[in-house]
């Protein structure tokens, strides 16, 4: 493995209303932008749908969450946020390092 590259787990809360596609092709395009930025997707957990602790929107009280293992030089987690911030299906973003 290359000394510069780090493992980090996301955990994605996906939010697909008002769209067609599923929760697997929505995990396939978020995989997608990981490889964009340079990242190794390792492994992908569909943790489920599960109700927010604390509700800021009255319209979404929960969501599905998935992690995903991927290994990547340090900067990669920025611009990984920054690209999803812009997509509608994504609604928060966690990386940590592990």
């Amino acid at each position: 493995m290359n000394a510069n590259k780090r493992n980090y787990r996301a955990t994605f809360i996906l939010d697909n209303r008002g769209t067609e596609d599923s929760i697997e092709k929505i995990i396939e395009e978020v995989k997608g932008e990981i490889a964009a930025v340079k990242g190794e997707v390792g492994a992908v957990e569909n943790l489920g749908k599960r109700d927010f602790v604390r509700v800021t929107d009255k319209k979404l009280t929960g969501a599905v969450y998935v992690q995903v293992d991927f290994t990547a030089a340090p900067e990669v987690p920025v611009n990984l946020k920054e690209r999803l911030r812009l997509k509608q299906y994504v609604y928060r973003t966690y990386v940590q390092a592990v």
